[in-house]
């Protein structure tokens, strides 16, 4: 199987082999150190502030993208979410659910949000703003530094969703005043699905212990109480936080963020420079390193996704819903290569020759 899908992923040679191990009791010394260097080295990398603090939860990016608004927002504040696909609408529906007040931001399909966008908005009263920085969903990469320059005129708390563009992209906690950021085990981590990571601001760590949160398992204070001795309130994924631990010591033994970041661009650019002359379209006008979203213009997107299944052994990552049909997405994380960039284009061209395409 060769994967190009932005989640679960390939994984290196090195993380795969503690996948086969016996998962180890972790109430041990030697767990929390694991522990505290995930921790270190998560804030290293989305350069953090010093007293930023981590939260690992047992559970999908959904799970931390609900505690982090449970936590730090309240039925009192007022939220501007940026909805430009189906991981903006999670987070509507997260606000919904917990009876804040919010206001949708909607772009056009494919398209970053503007200055423009944003006017209307300034000095109304917000108190909060939701973003999914790469709207996975249609291959946007949302432009943090409008948004962060917008929440600091205007004492605007920012949230945001790194779940795809962690590692992929640039990104500067505490330059960009972000005060939470969430993001996930089986996208550029490279690892299961199955953890997610929610790193907190000084300030964030405050709300968090102000607020009254009617739930057990997504309580952060309690969180952030067990992380202080390197350890989980309840029985987490032992073995997957062991596998990001390979994981992160991976990137920084081959040169650290940068170098990973500068690894996906390219592998992004050699795919779309290989595919020129196919008959797909690009659908973003603000792309990411980690996916391309195609539309094919002579073929159903999710038949190109089917045939590649089951007849290459090759999966891309089809969209559901009115996109079904119009979008499929090729995703540059994970264990890939340039020359798997050319077997899945050279799939393409027979795909093409066969009239499929």
């Amino acid at each position: 199987m060769l994967n190009f899908t932005v989640g679960p992923v390939m994984s290196s040679d090195a993380v795969r082999a503690i996948g086969a191990e016996q998962v180890p009791y972790f109430r041990t010394p030697e767990f929390s150190e694991l522990m505290f260097e995930n921790e270190r080295l998560v804030k290293k990398f989305v350069k953090a502030e010093e007293d930023a603090r981590v939260v690992f939860i047992t559970g999908s990016g959904t799970a931390s993208m609900e505690a982090s608004v449970m936590n730090v927002f309240t039925p009192q504040d007022k939220i501007l979410v940026v909805n430009g696909g189906s991981f903006g609408e999670r987070f509507c529906q997260i606000c919904e659910i917990h009876d804040i007040p919010f206001t949708e931001i909607r772009p056009e399909f494919g398209h970053d949000i503007t200055a423009k966008m944003l006017a209307p908005y300034e000095g109304q009263g917000y108190t909060g703003f939701l973003v999914n920085l790469d709207e996975t969903s249609t291959g946007v990469l949302y432009n943090i530094q409008l948004i962060s320059d917008f929440c600091r005129r205007n004492d605007i708390f920012l949230v945001v969703d790194s779940i795809s563009s962690f590692l992929c992209d640039p990104f500067d906690m505490k330059a960009l005043d972000v005060q939470v950021m969430i993001t996930g085990s089986q996208k550029a981590l490279a690892c299961p699905p199955g953890i997610s990571l929610i790193v907190l601001s000084e300030k964030a760590v405050e709300r968090v212990n102000a607020n009254h949160v009617k739930s057990l398992y997504f309580d952060l204070k309690e969180a952030l109480k067990n992380g202080e001795r390197g350890q989980t309130p309840f029985t987490c994924a032992v073995g997957i936080l062991r596998q990001i631990n390979m994981r992160l010591k991976e990137i920084e033994t081959a040169g650290g963020v940068e170098f990973e970041n500068n690894k996906i661009g390219d592998l992004a650019q050699d795919f779309r420079t290989k595919i020129k002359g196919l008959p797909f379209e690009i659908v973003s006008n603000s792309l990411p390193n980690a996916v391309t979203p195609l539309h094919p213009t002579t073929a159903s997107a999710y038949g190109i996704f089917t045939v590649l299944k089951d007849e290459y052994g090759i999966w891309i990552c089809p969209n559901g819903g009115e996109l079904k049909d119009k979008v499929f997405r090729v995703g540059h994380i994970g264990a890939l290569t340039k020359e798997d960039n050319t077997t899945l284009v050279n799939a393409f061209k027979d795909l093409q020759k066969r009239g499929i395409i």
